[in-house]
């Protein structure tokens, strides 16, 4: 064995991050003493100093129990009335609030009363356990979902409450508590278990020996299955081999009425063998009634329970689809319920267990007889649309019987016949197999009556014509219901398609999206286009509350809002259909990606009916793809603050360069002029004076340039480069950076070439105006005298470019890569000169924000340099109005 998986399986045996254990009190029936060693464990951990909490337990009167519950710290129960019963119910919230390491659940099976947060006990026990609070608690084998079925075989008794096997199965420490079955009955006699009225009951109806001996054993197996985990878990710890599960389980369901039995079995079957198992159900597109369907989905949500996978397959022919299924998914075992024998499938072939066991080829195949006992009658569907295909049939029957009466001089007899089996496959594809059926016989009854002699007379003379009625009614069938089969088929691969067009195109839609609020709207748009569907999306706020991201906005009530909370916290489904606050109107399924919700899908039926089974798992389908999109948009975001963030540093970087390189210069030169006419005053002749203090105007104007050039960057965002975009012109870029340096362009021959009609920008203006401000004052300091100055602005999409060109010195090739350095200073070209200034290293990263770049060329007539400000054009906005 690995390292790897031995650490595996040490970690295993720690409880997942941040979450409790469970521990578990097993016994075979009532009265064993449960309870009372739950009560003891729970002493002993408070002797330990652990701070212990009885949140409900059921003393049920006795004594002994009544004294080890005395000595705990317990929490009051809720009350609340219901049909004029006053209920008693475990306060969640309150538990979860107080501060107890260890919390005592008693009777982990128990129902709770209506209008709760969970229907069951034992998901509240879940949601302790996800808050890291240890719980004991205590459980009835006849409780666990996979026995329900062999319970009833015992005792005669359904039992209506029940745990999935996983709950168990996930338990940190199972303790079977075991009493022989004639103990247990004295105490049931001495009224140690229930009253006495309710004793002598329970001792006529539940509490025999053979019962009892038979839960025992099945408390035993449950016992030594979770040993079994144990085993393997050591063995693994210890580095050697451990038991490998083999392939998979698939359980073939329909929607008869052994189906949920059927399940259960398998889940029976699939822990005894340590094998994932899988529901599937194969629709061939048959007609099925509402007790199948509501039958079908009881059977998925029960292997959902008890931890199954529900697979759903579109095919014509069910044993063929299974076969290659468990190939697909290499299983081992495939299982399924033994059919009813009907006419029908004696004369077209045997059923789905029979045709698996020709067909299997080293595939285990295990069929489960049928209940010894005599089913329920089936419910009457009157279906009044079925009768017309019959309808069809006939008339298809007659119009094939006319033709043939028609064309029967021209035809010999046998040729004939072949005009009814063209009806019969107009009938078939058309229609379903019991209509073909009903064509063929009609069909067979005209041919006979008007063609075989004696005409008119269903009598036959000729024994070749008995032979060939008896041929043309064979065939009649087989192409009957070849041709139904292809029908169904047909429309089992329409619905296949129509699903996954839905999903590709939902995944078109979810790929344009290019941020997260564009993907909630896509996701909003598609699903509001479900017939019969409302739908909304939410997200938190900054706040942490829930709000409407897209969709419809309704109104919630506070069951529905705490469903929905409930649904993000634990990244589990929530609302109506579900265990989990039902009351509302609501379905509530959060998109998840790494454990991390993104958003809540809710969803509800506009005629206030519940999400069937079909509707949640489409969802649940189209719920992944939105939430890789919303996890891919915010990945975007992040990278694209990223890539932000390192354009401020960068300019951060070149401000303060820019601080301690070109400001020492207009410094300098102002505090020698202020010098020199301190010192000498008057002694300085006039026109002196006069050029000291333009020089020092000058260089003022120019410390006044590179201090706006610092406010416009420092206000950004404090710290965290913001681009506060909006839709603006070139033209009023460049006219408000021509009117900034008006008098530093002065001296130059300025020619500019900007077109009236232009596409907008959406850009920070300040950030641009600046960033041309610098490289139009770059340009005019290193022109010379009265030299030609050039801006010109161009679209060449997808950008637009405003290009400066002069005719100064140019900078050379080799250092054209590396003028966008900081410091750096190329010898004769423009970064030459008097100091760096907030130069190019800045307005690259100006324009880098913005997505677009800066090019360097040679100037005008090939002389000096030629820079390039090029920016993205995006989609135009259609009119003003839209403009953000």
């Amino acid at each position: 064995m690995s390292d790897s998986a031995r650490a595996d399986a040490l970690l295993a045996t720690l409880p997942r991050t941040g979450r409790g254990r469970l521990k578990v009190f097993l016994g075979a029936a009532p009265g064993v003493g449960k309870t009372f060693a739950m009560l003891k464990d729970a002493h002993a951990r408070q002797r330990q100093g652990q701070a212990v909490l009885a949140a409900v337990v059921e003393t049920h009167g006795r004594a002994e129990t009544e004294a080890l519950l005395a000595g705990l710290k317990q929490q009051p129960l809720l009350r609340s009335q219901y049909r004029g019963v006053t209920l008693e119910e475990m306060d969640l919230d309150g538990v979860l609030q107080g501060a107890a390491g260890l919390v005592l659940v008693d009777e982990l099976a128990h129902t709770n009363a209506p209008g709760g947060r969970h229907a069951k006990r034992w998901q509240d026990v879940q949601e302790l356990l996800a808050a890291g609070i240890d719980v004991y608690t205590t459980l009835n084998v006849q409780h666990l979902e996979s026995l329900n079925d062999k319970v009833q075989d015992i005792t005669g008794v359904r039992v209506r409450e029940t745990v999935p096997d996983w709950v168990l199965q996930d338990a940190f420490e199972l303790l079977l508590i075991d009493l022989p079955p004639r103990e247990l009955l004295e105490r049931l006699r001495a009224g140690k278990v229930y009253v006495p009225e309710q004793a002598r009951a329970a001792v006529d109806a539940f509490f025999s020996p053979s019962n009892l001996n038979a839960l025992r054993e099945l408390a035993m197996q449950a016992a030594a299955a979770q040993v079994d985990v144990d085993v393997a878990q050591g063995y693994r710890q210890r580095g050697e081999a451990a038991p490998a599960l083999r392939g998979r389980l698939l359980v073939g369901v329909d929607g008869d009425d052994q189906a949920e039995r059927l399940v259960r079995h398998a889940s029976r079957v699939a822990q005894r063998r340590h094998l994932p198992w899988s529901l599937v159900h194969v629709d061939n597109g048959g007609v099925r009634d509402e007790a199948g369907r509501q039958r079908l989905q009881a059977a998925q949500q029960l292997a959902e329970r008890l931890g199954g996978e529900v697979v759903v397959l579109r095919a014509g022919e069910v044993a063929h689809t299974l076969i290659q299924h468990a190939a697909e998914r290499r299983a081992s075992l495939v299982l399924v319920g033994q059919t009813r024998q009907r006419l029908r499938r004696r004369l077209f072939g045997a059923g789905v267990a029979t045709r698996l066991l020709r067909a299997s080829h080293g595939l285990e195949v295990n069929v489960l007889a049928r209940d010894a006992q005599r089913p329920a009658p089936r419910p009457v569907v009157r279906q009044v649309w079925v009768w017309r295909h019959y309808v069809l049939a006939l008339l298809a029957t007659v119009t094939a019987a006319g033709l043939a009466w028609a064309v029967a001089s021209v035809l010999a007899l046998p040729n004939i016949s072949l005009v009814f089996l063209a009806a019969v496959l107009l009938v078939a594809v058309r229609s379903s197999l019991g209509p073909a059926l009903a064509c063929a016989l009609l069909s067979f009854l005209a041919y006979d009556f008007l063609f075989i002699p004696p005409n008119f007379s269903l009598s036959i003379q000729r024994e070749e014509d008995v032979l060939t009625l008896v041929f043309f009614l064979l065939m009649a069938a087989l192409t009957g219901n070849l041709a139904a089969r292809q029908r169904r088929q047909l429309q089992a691969l329409r619905e296949t398609q129509a699903q996954t067009s839905q999903l590709l195109d939902l995944s078109r839609r979810l790929t344009v999206a290019t941020d997260r609020q564009a993907v909630l709207t896509a996701a909003s748009q598609y699903l509001d286009g479900q017939q019969g569907l409302q739908v909304c999306l939410l997200q938190r706020d900054a706040e942490g509350q829930l709000q409407v991201a897209s969709g419809e906005v309704p109104r919630f009530s506070a069951t529905e809002q705490a469903a929905a909370q409930w649904a993000w916290q634990h990244r589990q489904a929530a609302g109506r259909g579900s265990d989990t606050l039902p009351d509302g109107r609501w379905w509530w399924w959060p998109l998840v990606v790494d454990e991390t919700p993104l958003a809540l899908l809710g969803v509800c039926l506009r005629s206030g009916q519940p999400l069937g089974d079909p509707h949640r798992r489409l969802l649940r389908a189209l719920g992944q793809p939105l939430a890789q999109a919303l996890a891919r948009a915010d990945l975007a975001e992040q990278l694209e603050a990223a890539r932000l963030q390192g354009e401020t540093e960068q300019l951060r970087s070149a401000l303060l360069a820019s601080v301690s390189h070109d400001l020492r210069t207009p410094l300098t030169a102002m505090r020698g002029s202020i010098d020199s006419l301190l010192a000498l005053g008057e002694a300085i002749p006039v026109s002196d004076r006069r050029e000291l203090l333009e020089g020092t105007r000058n260089e003022a104007e120019r410390l006044d340039r590179y201090i706006q050039n610092l406010l416009d960057m420092t206000r950004l965002g404090h710290g965290s480069l913001k681009l506060a975009r909006d839709w603006v012109a070139p033209a009023d870029i460049v006219g408000s950076a021509l009117q900034r340096l008006r008098a530093v362009l002065a001296p130059l021959q300025v020619h500019t070439d900007v077109p009236a009609q232009l596409p907008l920008l959406f850009v920070h203006a300040a950030l641009i105006e600046q960033a041309l401000v610098n490289v139009l004052e770059n340009a005019a300091r290193f022109s010379p005298p009265a030299g030609r100055l050039q801006l010109q602005v161009t679209v060449h999409h997808p950008q637009l470019r405003m290009a400066v060109s002069d005719e100064g010195p140019g900078i050379p090739l080799a250092d054209r890569a590396k003028i966008f350095d900081m410091f750096y200073t190329a010898a004769r070209g423009d970064r030459g000169g008097q100091g760096t200034g907030l130069g190019l290293a800045i307005c690259q990263g100006m324009i880098g924000a913005h997505g677009g770049q800066i090019l360097v060329d040679d100037g005008i007539d090939g002389k000096g340099t030629c820079i390039t400000l090029c920016l993205p054009l995006p989609v135009q906005p259609e009119s003003e109005s839209e403009m953000p």
